[in-house]
């Protein structure tokens, strides 16, 4: 039976990864030989040309498939790579100016540039022509004194530089995820090259990639610092300072990249992203205007705009992200926002079956590319239950701690209303609201899941590293509230190592939670049970018996909130959560949306609104296209 061209091209992508590379060959010029333009064969046999030392071969392979589909990151990234390894400098260089204008990751970008300075050739006299007038002394004298400069020449060369071999290692490892060879490979040369700009950007993004963003924010600084005028290098600095918390640290490197490279779309985009976490929606709606304004397929801009506005029939965003949509070329990861943005858009115009499309489009992809599997879910939620009873025994006691601080636990399910409390809570004079903390899962997985053995020293310790952190954000309170949802997980540790803090679970409708959880892009890659309905139907049952579990041992430690009577009854809800946390009344806990606090959670636009009622039956407008998925969690 005769192949298809895309079954030809399946079967020779799987022969090229499985190291076939004779029969991916066949299989690729088979296809060319149909549709000699055919872009994807045309680049994976380049790629495969250049896997074996053969770049230049590979180069009208990488031309005709970027002129077949010029929208397509990698044809150009591997066209300027197999330029680089063909020495063709120059040319590279032309190229590269022509990826800026395509909108290619600009990490990836500032990998390749770095490459774009070629080893300094030494280009020595030519002996023979020269030398014929001189005599024997002065010939030997006059190569004696370019051997010196050429040795000097390479000398200084290895002072300032790391060899073209290092930066193409670390740009592969780097773009293929090896991120522990990356950081290594960073290491070394910024150990031997400390000025070399590029490597401490690198070293920050990976740290960054592997969630050491303190780490990160120290070796992103060190670029800045060594180059002051790249814009790219203070936009990168403020994507970091934002993650951590340095709100207005990162609103001054968002400023400075614009000041130095006004035309620089991810630096809007990223002021945008700082200045909503600060309530400053106004600005926010203008800084993503104008990064989408400069690049009209930014699908990470759009989807930032998208969650912060309603649309109406005639708003033009709609047709350019359809545009975006329609487009064969963009990457995955586009698509991938284009779909949650596509879906909030028409829910906004009531066009709810086209929205329900979109939004699972999106996420067979974000499930895809985070490659979650909920069993892994399921062997988490086994360890942490099974080594509870060790932990319960190592408890520490109360009257031999320090209570300098005391911490307030919000937990629940994602999108269960936990934002909105903490808003409420941290309204009062004497509480700060630290947001999402990743302490407990930082410091305490390990113990709880029984990997670290739960003995008194461990639980002190675990206690030591989390108030050091709390300390840190508590501007001068005593109670700080930790809202981040998933520590419901860890409840019995948390019980066991603060046996003076208080637990706040926050319950809300399980079909709301769930659809909520399934709507919603999370940019945290540690929730991906949200990308399929069964998915999050399993993952709320999980849920449900863990904390039946914790409420079954540990009943007096845990204050229960209904997020429903909550925006029915706020005030006397409101009133039994302060006296329960032993606060005297403050008026300001009523008027939660006037609080000024940053808030980084997917619900910073909504709790700046007044707290209202109904948001718990929205996902009823679905129910038609859910064919009961979600019908099984309002039984009782």
């Amino acid at each position: 039976m005769e192949l298809t061209i895309e079954q030809a091209l399946q079967q020779g992508v799987t022969a090229h990864r499985e190291g076939k590379l004779q029969e991916a060959e066949r299989l690729y010029r088979a296809i060319l030989q149909s549709q000699p333009a055919h872009p994807d064969a045309n680049h994976n046999l380049g790629v495969l040309a250049v896997s074996v030392n053969k770049a230049e071969a590979a180069l009208p392979l990488f031309k005709t498939a970027l002129e077949a589909n010029p929208k397509i990151e990698q044809f150009w990234l591997s066209y300027i790579d197999a330029l680089i390894k063909e020495k063709q400098f120059e040319n590279a260089k032309q190229v590269f100016e022509q990826v800026k204008i395509q909108g290619v990751a600009e990490e990836k970008l500032n990998i390749l540039e770095a490459q774009l300075t070629p080893t300094v050739q030494v280009n020595e006299p030519k002996l023979a022509a020269q030398n014929k007038s001189l005599s024997l002394s002065q010939k030997r004298k006059k190569l004696s004194e370019q051997k010196k400069r050429k040795k000097a020449t390479k000398q200084n060369l290895k002072v300032n530089n790391p060899s073209q071999k290092q930066l193409s290692s670390l740009l592969e490892y780097y773009q293929n995820g090896r991120f522990d060879d990356a950081e290594k490979l960073a290491v070394s040369i910024t150990n031997e090259f400390p000025k070399h700009q590029f490597s401490w950007k690198v070293l920050g993004a990976v740290l960054e990639a592997t969630g050491r963003k303190s780490e990160a924010v120290d070796a992103k600084q060190t670029a800045v610092a060594l180059s002051p005028q790249d814009a790219e290098a203070h936009s990168n600095l403020a994507v970091t300072l934002q993650k951590l918390g340095r709100l207005d640290e990162a609103l001054a490197s968002c400023r400075q990249a614009i000041a130095l490279k006004p035309d620089l779309a991810e630096a809007h985009n990223n002021l945008g992203n700082t200045l909503q976490e600060l309530g400053r929606l106004d600005e926010a709606l203008a800084s993503y205007t104008q990064a989408i304004a400069l690049k009209p397929d930014f699908a990470e801009a759009h989807q930032a705009l998208t969650s912060m506005k309603k649309f109406d029939a005639q708003d033009e965003q709609y047709s350019k992200m359809l545009e975006l949509y329609l487009d064969e070329g963009i990457s995955e990861e586009q698509r991938c926002h284009i779909n949650f943005s596509l879906a909030k858009a028409c829910e906004d115009l009531g066009d709810y079956e086209q929205a329900y499309t979109y939004y699972g489009e999106g996420n067979v992809l974000r499930k895809k590319l985070l490659n979650y599997d909920i069993n892994r879910d399921i062997e988490l939620f086994r360890k942490i239950k099974f080594n509870y009873s060790q932990i319960a025994q190592n408890s520490l006691e109360p009257d031999k701690l320090s209570k300098n601080l005391m911490p307030v636990f919000i937990v629940g399910m994602p999108r269960s209303g936990t934002t909105l409390v903490e808003q409420i809570v941290s309204s009062h004079s004497k509480v700060t609201g630290a947001g999402e903390l990743d302490c407990a899962r930082q410091f305490g997985a390990a113990i709880a899941t029984g990997i670290t053995g739960a003995n008194n020293e461990s639980l002190l310790d675990f206690r030591s590293k989390y108030l050091d952190k709390l300390k840190n954000v508590s501007n001068g309170n005593h109670i700080v509230t930790d809202k981040m949802p998933q520590n419901f997980r860890y409840i019995g540790l948390l019980a066991s190592a603060f046996p003076e803090a208080k637990i706040i679970h926050v319950k809300r409708n399980p079909a709301a939670v769930c659809w909520a959880n399934y709507k919603q892009y999370f940019t945290s890659k540690n929730i991906g049970y949200c990308y399929a309905i069964d998915d999050v139907v399993s993952y709320h049952k999980l849920y449900k018996n863990l904390m039946e579990f914790w409420t079954n041992t540990l009943s007096n430690r845990i204050y229960n909130l209904d997020y429903e009577q909550l925006t029915v009854n706020q005030e006397s809800e409101t009133r039994q959560l302060i006296d329960y946390l032993g606060l005297d009344w403050d008026e300001n806990c009523l008027s939660p949306q006037n609080n000024t606090r940053s808030v980084a959670t997917a619900s910073n636009v909504q709790v700046r609104k007044k707290v209202y009622r109904g948001s718990s039956e929205q996902w009823r407008k679905y129910q038609p296209f859910l064919n009961g998925a979600l019908d099984g969690l309002l039984q009782p």
